[in-house]
């Protein structure tokens, strides 16, 4: 599996992993998918075999209370691909890209029903903030899960 950062010729085939994942109404917008890859504040990570995607990340940084927090937008491993490490992998590369930038934390939201990723970012070290109702939509709630970051190794 090869995994490297994002390219704008990567959108249509990140697109087609983002339909085939997420149906409506929780799927992303073709808008709002071009908005988070070009964003200069973020790192979208690929993960490739044989130049098919088998799945792709997204994180943001911002600093809205003065310290450096990162946001995973999306972590999606294509159906026939799950169980094969490739979300642990995106996951340990969009901490690395969050620490790089200075995010002292990461956070994120997943749906209270996605039982095989609550596993997935609690044994990375995420641990439990809360719960938001109809945050996906009317009556699907979100987990809010969070972890400290660690500075990058010199």
């Amino acid at each position: 599996m090869l995994y490297r950062l994002y390219n704008p010729a990567d959108f249509p085939a990140l697109y087609a992993v983002e339909e085939l994942c997420f149906q409506p109404p929780f799927r992303f917008s073709r808008a709002l998918m071009r908005q988070l890859v070009r964003r200069t504040d973020s790192a979208t990570w690929i993960a490739e075999e044989n130049s098919e995607l088998a799945g792709f990340a997204i994180v943001e940084w911002a600093a809205p209370a003065g310290a450096l927090v990162a946001y995973i937008q999306t972590l999606e491993v294509t159906p026939g691909r799950r169980g094969q490490g490739i979300g642990n992998e995106l996951l340990r590369r969009l901490e690395l890209s969050a620490s790089v930038a200075g995010a002292r934390a990461i956070w994120l939201h997943v749906d209270a029903e996605n039982t095989p990723a609550i596993h997935l970012y609690e044994s990375h070290g995420y641990k439990s903030r809360g719960r938001e109702e109809h945050y996906y939509a009317r009556q699907r709630a979100a987990l809010i899960y969070a972890k400290p970051l660690n500075p990058p190794a010199s």
